[in-house]
């Protein structure tokens, strides 16, 4: 039997929404306040949600510990507390919530091993979240 589990963390990360291809007053224009020159910082929200077979012997689809043990390590080290602007995944990209969104689902797909990843989404501020499904179809 097929299931799913979404598990949240939680973390800090700045950036300056800013694009190099663009003037000065098309940043202001398509970013707003969130062009701000010293950046600015968010409380993310992030859900993770795998799929696989429930184990007969576990009745699980994985175990959390090996979730919680990758995301920490992979995932909330690397990107909690940084300015994602100084970051080599952002070189070039703008480091928006989607953009962070596909870069976390990229480290996941890669290197998770105990279950398959089917979706990441993220809480930027109360109104507004993300989802990225490896370009899939999103179940909800």
């Amino acid at each position: 039997m097929k299931a799913y589990l979404t598990k949240r963390y939680w973390f800090s990360a700045s950036h300056r929404l800013h694009c190099d291809a663009l003037s000065a007053e098309e940043n202001r224009d398509v970013y707003g306040k969130c062009n701000n020159p010293h950046g600015h910082g968010h409380n993310y929200a992030l859900e993770v949600t795998v799929t696989g077979q429930v184990d007969s012997k576990t009745g699980m689809v994985c175990n959390l510990a090996d979730l919680d043990g990758f995301v920490h390590e992979n995932i909330l080290e690397r990107f909690g507390h940084e300015n994602l602007n100084t970051l080599p995944e952002f070189q070039g990209v703008v480091p928006t919530t989607e953009n962070l969104c596909m870069e976390i689902y990229d480290i996941l797909e890669r290197g998770f091993q105990h279950a398959a990843i089917e979706k990441v989404r993220m809480e930027e501020t109360m109104l507004n979240s993300f989802e990225y499904a490896g370009g899939r179809e999103i179940r909800n």
